[in-house]
């Protein structure tokens, strides 16, 4: 009896050896393909393209000067409306065209400064504004302003406030296919690394989209925009 719970103890103790060799080849198979799995390239795809500004904000802005208020009033009023229609005659909508409450000051008034000198109390600074979308028409137009500055309207073309805007709205359409170019940038330079370090390409783990920046291709064509996406993607790699 006593030699029969011996050999039980043994073949179970047998058993519990393999069952435990078993665990252990188990274990280290999935500890193996863990680190395998943590095996990762991360790359970038850049996608750049060009497009044409599809809006053009235009603010011309003049100025008058008097010594009598209610004629400044009416000479402001004078050029604006000449403006106006110059813009209405060479194709844009009214309702493309906008003017301020103009700008008085008065250096009379003024604490500071040798008004002595000054031959007109009253200066005036007034702006027209065209938002459009005809793009090709405006930039065309501004090449002929010097037509009313001959006829005596002073422009003031170097005021910060006036320079001109060029934008792009058409984003959300360019999106899809610019993120598509720019993840498969990024496959391509995970492939050649892969490729490169005798490993095969796997699933991506992680993936992040940078932020769309729209500027301008140079200072002498603002209105010719440059957009720019950066994908940052994340790759498995495997033997």
């Amino acid at each position: 009896m006593q030699g029969n719970h011996k050999a039980s103890a043994g073949i179970f103790g047998g058993l519990v050896m393999l069952g435990l060799v078993g665990l252990g080849y188990q274990l280290a198979d999935a500890a193996i393909r863990f680190k395998e799995y943590e095996r990762t390239v991360t790359v970038k795809g850049l996608s750049e393209r060009e497009y044409e500004a599809d809006i053009v904000i235009w603010p011309i802005e003049f100025t008058e000067a008097g010594n009598d208020l209610e004629q400044l009033y009416s000479a402001i009023e004078a050029s604006t409306a000449r403006i106006q229609q110059f813009l209405a005659d060479n194709g844009i909508d009214k309702r493309e065209i906008s003017h301020t409450v103009p700008a008085i000051t008065d250096k009379s008034a003024q604490q500071y400064g040798d008004n002595a000198r000054s031959q007109f109390r009253y200066t005036a600074v007034q702006t027209v504004t065209v938002y459009s979308n005809q793009v090709g028409a405006v930039r065309k137009i501004m090449g002929s302003l010097s037509q009313l500055g001959k006829k005596g309207i002073v422009f003031s073309g170097n005021s910060y406030q006036a320079q001109t805007e060029y934008l792009f709205s058409r984003l959300n359409e360019v999106k899809p296919a610019m993120v598509e170019e720019a993840t498969r940038e990024a496959r391509a330079v995970a492939q050649k690394f892969a490729s490169d370090s005798a490993s095969r390409l796997g699933k991506i783990r992680k993936a992040s989209q940078g932020q769309f920046s729209i500027d301008a291709r140079d200072n002498n064509n603002p209105h010719i925009k440059k957009v720019r996406v950066v994908s940052t993607v994340e790759y498995y790699l495997s033997d």
